[in-house]
């Protein structure tokens, strides 16, 4: 009994030493430390939801402890929240660095859907965070007070291209902005979350590079036609793979 008194007492100076130096060390960067928690957060509410997300297994991947966690971002709920906050703020922070104000219309929007679709390629748990969300009715979402201010900007830009293309005769009518984002986000959001089903009821890998490429082309030749009342052929041969290219000439 002495001697494991005498053994701990002993240890407990460096055990203490070593906490403190972790505390000092997240004292010191405690906006590093926010970013991790968040990163972390985002793939544990991504994989497993907001049911399944454990804050235990987010504060170890951050290199963090529950305290840490609460004390840079908040509870569960408050974390779920400044995620969903970071995805909408990332990705319109991408947008706005499309540099769509200077470029012809048709251009423009052809910009933007090929952006949409690549960055929703790019990131998965974006489309997994906005699917756990609207599977709660957007509870959380709508006790933001950042993302309405978000979105305001962008839709404003949408607007000015279509305008735009109306002036410059390049489009046939002003449709309105956010129903035109609506449907971009759509036709990319709907194939890629329901890929799995839509492969095995078609018989075709639909995540396979040409499949893939052949459905850009497909939307841009969509919603091109759709503003210009022209073909959707004309703008689809334009981008579509090489295989495609071949078939049409063809038929």
């Amino acid at each position: 009994m002495i001697n494991a008194i005498w053994t701990i007492t002993q240890r407990a100076p460096g055990l203490a030493k070593a906490t403190a130096k972790r505390t000092l060390k997240w004292q010191r960067d405690p906006e590093g430390m926010r970013l991790r928690i968040l990163e972390a957060a985002k793939q544990e509410f991504s994989t497993h939801g907001l049911a399944g997300a454990r804050v235990d297994r987010i504060a170890a991947k951050a290199g963090a402890n529950k305290r840490m966690l609460y004390y840079h971002v908040g509870n569960k709920d408050e974390l779920y929240l400044a995620v969903l906050e970071g995805a909408y703020d990332k990705i319109r922070s991408e947008e706005r660095g499309l540099d769509l104000e200077h470029l012809d219309p048709p251009e423009a929007i052809r910009r933007l859907i090929e952006f949409t679709w690549n960055y929703f390629l790019r990131n998965p748990e974006f489309l997994s965070l906005l699917q756990t969300e609207n599977l709660a009715r957007a509870k959380h979402l709508k006790r933001s007070t950042k993302v309405k201010s978000m979105h305001s900007p962008f839709v404003e830009m949408i607007r000015t291209v279509v305008r735009r293309g109306v002036d410059s005769g390049d489009f046939q009518v002003a449709v309105d902005p956010v129903q035109l984002y609506i449907s971009i986000a759509g036709l990319c959001f709907f194939y890629l979350s329901n890929s799995a089903t839509l492969s095995v009821i078609f018989g075709r890998d639909l995540l396979a590079k040409d499949a893939k490429d052949e459905r850009l082309s497909h939307m841009v030749g969509l919603v091109l036609a759709a503003l210009t009342g022209r073909s959707t052929a004309l703008f689809e041969i334009a981008k579509a793979p090489k295989s495609r290219s071949a078939v049409a000439q063809t038929v």
